[in-house]
């Protein structure tokens, strides 16, 4: 993927911001029992940069836990939209790339689905400056769960079918969370890990919407982007004519923590 294909990708949240907010899938409870075990703190109190935030699906999560949270998020749609929905989050608009924060006064840095858009080399040194001694860089992302044969059918079926998809992809490793551990310890920081399997049941027409959500398809013309949305639909209600379906996940965490 050519850098300015990867731009056009992330620039193409803030028209889907609507779609993203009501069907991308949240998180388990168990996710953020992981992430004070391996941070060593407690969220209920703490600091915390939610960075990348999106409409807010992570950061409300993290307020429900007590985190004194403030949203961090480039892309003015998104913004919006996680403003609208939740007013009473302090909202900053900036990426994880040039956090606008003073040194030390953070005691988590989270990315939840959006540490891939950013530069390791500019991002990973600009949360450790914000962070305070001991505190913590946690890292989040819900992968698919593809070893379901309906799942994997999806997949060879937009791989197939989609020109984003085609060709090769340049950027391919950093979205790889299993890397970032690596890249962490590189740092110096003190890394943990951990993964949670867990499983949701939705509408079909939810699952068209959190795919219609995804950058590779907000970046296909219109056209394009319907005649790919009316075969999916036509194939997931082949598959599950009661128009509903399981989706399994698999939510995989990354923590790094920074010298006490």
């Amino acid at each position: 993927m050519t850098a300015s294909v990867w731009r056009d990708r992330a620039a193409s949240f803030g028209a889907v911001a609507v779609d993203y907010d009501a069907a991308r899938p949240s998180y388990p409870d168990a996710l953020f029992d992981e992430v004070e075990r391996l941070s060593g703190r407690l969220l209920r109190g703490s600091v915390v940069l939610d960075v990348g935030a999106g409409t807010g699906i992570a950061t409300r999560l993290l307020a429900g836990r007590g985190a004194r949270v403030t949203a961090v998020e480039p892309s003015a749609g998104m913004a919006a939209r996680l403003h609208a929905v939740s007013p009473g989050i302090p909202l900053v608009k900036a990426s994880g790339d040039e956090l606008p924060f003073h040194d030390a006064t953070a005691d988590l840095v989270t990315y939840a689905q959006a540490f891939h858009w950013t530069d390791p080399d500019r991002s990973i040194p600009e949360a450790i400056r914000v962070l305070r001694p001991g505190g913590a860089l946690a890292v989040w992302r819900n992968d698919r769960d593809r070893r379901t044969p309906w799942a994997e059918a999806q997949l060879d079926r937009l791989m197939a079918g989609v020109s984003s998809l085609t060709g090769p992809s340049q950027g391919a490793g950093r979205t790889d969370i299993r890397r970032v551990g690596g890249l962490l310890a590189g740092y110096g920081l003190r890394v943990g890990t951990a993964e949670i399997s867990w499983q949701r049941e939705v509408p079909v027409d939810t699952a068209l919407a959190d795919l219609r959500s995804k950058s590779f398809i907000a970046v296909l013309s219109a056209a394009e982007r319907e005649s790919v949305l009316a075969a999916e639909r036509a194939a997931l209600l082949a598959e599950f004519p009661a128009g509903t379906l399981p989706e399994s996940f698999v939510a995989r965490l990354t923590v790094g923590v920074t010298e006490g």
